[in-house]
């Protein structure tokens, strides 16, 4: 029997996941002409389309999607394996790849991990920056880091940080035009920045407790953004009411450029938490990142009632 070309079946799973020739060249070091060629013996040798490539995008034929649903899987297991052999190595190696929001990344990801990174010079760390629920199995991610109980119950989850809480603030000039709000209700009077998450699309639905009583306000107001930083300088310029966690407007707050209000209707809630899908035997180097991540303090609960990106 003719030995088939696994180079060849390669390209194809890393086309079909990426959906870009472009994307899946990147990934594997080759060039475009390369990939398209190599793709293109592999369907002649089948004689059967696997792709369907116009000028803008590439979709998997009926064919295709059933090639891809049979082996890619197994080149994941091929690459899971190959990491489990640096166990065999004086020094742990290898890619891990966390998917999380910028403000963790900052906050918490990079100063617990810059001590091991010094220490272990052949471990690599790959951030994705995204503020929507990425698959981390289908997307071939190591983890990824949330907030809350958005974390699917067959994820194991570490916490990595302490508890955090919520804060609704904005500019003393915004409040020198405008009453300061009361209740959530009163929210309802005045301009907000909206956050679209990426994750469902929609507006995000400003939620608060105070003694056991929970409401939830859908405000409006003349800004929507998809990530923090600029609901935080849209704050800064006066422009309305942001609600965000509070180590995001914390040195603003300390300084006065922001006023912060309602704080009584913000309670603590789980903070971050790193999530991965159960494995037979990690890579060295990723449980020393899971390690140098990890919360020390006992005790820590699993995500509860209170989701938040």
């Amino acid at each position: 029997m003719a030995r088939r070309n696994l180079n060849d079946l390669l390209y194809f799973v890393t086309v079909g996941r990426e959906g870009s020739f472009t994307r899946a060249a990147s990934l594997l070091g080759v060039t475009q002409s390369a990939l398209s060629q190599a793709v293109s013996g592999l369907e002649a040798r089948l004689e059967i389309r696997l792709l369907t490539r116009t000028t803008r995008s590439v979709s998997l034929t009926a064919a295709g999607e059933r090639l891809l649903n049979a082996i890619g899987h197994r080149f994941d297991e091929i690459d899971a394996e190959l990491d489990e052999l640096t166990e065999i190595r004086d020094k742990p190696a290898g890619t891990v790849r966390i998917t999380c929001g910028e403000h963790v990344l900052r906050t918490t990801l990079l100063p617990k991990l810059t001590p091991l990174l010094r220490d272990y010079s052949d471990i690599k760390v790959e951030f994705d920056i995204n503020y929507g629920f990425r698959d981390i199995v289908a997307d071939r991610f190591d983890a990824g880091v949330r907030l809350g109980d958005t974390i699917d119950k067959d994820m194991i989850a570490v916490p990595i940080g302490p508890q955090l809480r919520m804060a609704v603030a904005a500019s003393p000039a915004y409040f020198r035009t405008h009453p300061i709000p009361k209740t959530p209700r009163d929210l309802l009077k005045h301009i907000c920045i909206n956050q679209r998450m990426q994750s469902a699309g929609g507006l995000y639905v400003w939620d608060f407790e105070r003694r056991g009583k929970q409401v939830n306000v859908r405000v409006d107001g003349q800004l929507i953004f998809n990530t923090s930083p600029s609901m935080v300088d849209s704050a800064l310029a006066g422009l309305g009411i942001a609600y965000l966690p509070e180590a995001e407007f914390a040195p603003h707050i300390e300084e006065g450029r922001l006023v912060r209000v309602l704080e009584d209707w913000c309670p603590p809630f789980p903070g971050y938490y790193l999530y991965y899908a159960s494995r037979r035997q990690p890579s060295p180097a990723f449980s020393l990142v899971v390690d140098a991540l990890r919360v020390r303090a006992s005790g820590s609960p699993r995500p509860g009632s209170r989701a938040r990106l």
